[in-house]
């Protein structure tokens, strides 16, 4: 950081003069929160913003800012700070390190339209769920389910089937640092019958979620094969989303689509 801050700073020699903010790993941390704090805005973000959000003096913002815009990491616009290209490419990197490959990709689309429903690939690494991809339009910020940290695990499809799969000590070291929620009068917060619900799940090779995560929406998902190679700890789960009640019309058709669909996941 410190060359991009010698670079970049308003027309003086930064390697001689005092740091305007943190230094070390409080630096880091509040850089992260910089980025944290645009990528969850709505829209662009002005500096004396995010001076109050973190806390701090608008000199130790603008220090942090420099590297962070240097680097892509965040542009500055006539409205504020928003994020920059080099996010593009951090996605596409992570989701390929995740099993999201071309092939995998092209298989929501075909499951959209198979149901109707939305789709969702979902992994779990390293004890943390992320839903990597979904075909929910971006524009679309009011629907329930979305690209990102999962943090409704125990109440979602997905999260069921994925911790389903794991070994019962990794499970249960899961759900003691995310917990378990309510997130509805249907969601399960309760250690033993969440146990009884995923024995259910592994006996039927699937997971459904009706109105736990969200009152309106019931989910399906089903874990899939192992990728060839993928002994890295990486489990993914395939999903749809629709409402409650065309899915109760429709439960067998969507199970087998999603079903089908997984079995075969094209690695």
């Amino acid at each position: 950081m410190e060359r991009s801050q010698r670079q970049n700073g308003p027309g003086r020699n930064m390697s001689m003069a005092k740091p305007a903010g943190p230094t070390g790993p409080q630096s880091v941390d509040r850089a992260l929160e910089i980025l944290d704090a645009v990528a969850d805005a709505p829209g662009p973000v002005g500096a004396k913003a995010l001076a109050r959000r973190l806390g701090c003096s608008l000199s130790t913002v603008y220090h942090l800012l420099g590297p962070l815009t240097a680097r892509g990491h965040l542009v500055r616009t006539s409205a504020g700070y928003a994020p920059g290209p080099r996010v593009a490419a951090l996605h596409r990197s992570y989701r390929r390190h995740l099993g999201l490959g071309p092939r995998i990709a092209e298989l929501l689309p075909r499951l959209r339209r198979a149901t109707g429903a939305e789709a969702y690939f979902t992994a779990y690494r390293d004890g943390r769920i992320v839903m990597i991809d979904s075909t929910v339009p971006v524009t679309d910020v009011a629907h329930p389910f979305a690209p990102g940290p999962e943090t409704r695990a125990h109440a979602t499809a997905h999260g069921k089937a994925l911790l389903a799969a794991l070994p019962r000590p990794a499970r249960r070291r899961y759900l003691a640092e995310h917990g378990m929620a309510r997130f509805t009068d249907r969601t399960i917060t309760g250690a033993e019958r969440f146990e009884a619900e995923l024995a259910r799940v592994r006996g039927q090779g699937y997971a459904v979620s009706i109105g736990e995560a969200d009152p309106a929406f019931t989910c399906l998902a089903t874990t899939l094969p192992e990728r060839p190679g993928g002994a890295d700890g990486v489990v993914h789960a395939l999903s749809v989303s629709l409402p409650t009640g065309e899915f109760r019309r429709r439960h067998g058709e969507i199970l087998a689509a999603v079903v089908r669909a997984a079995s075969d996941a094209p690695w």
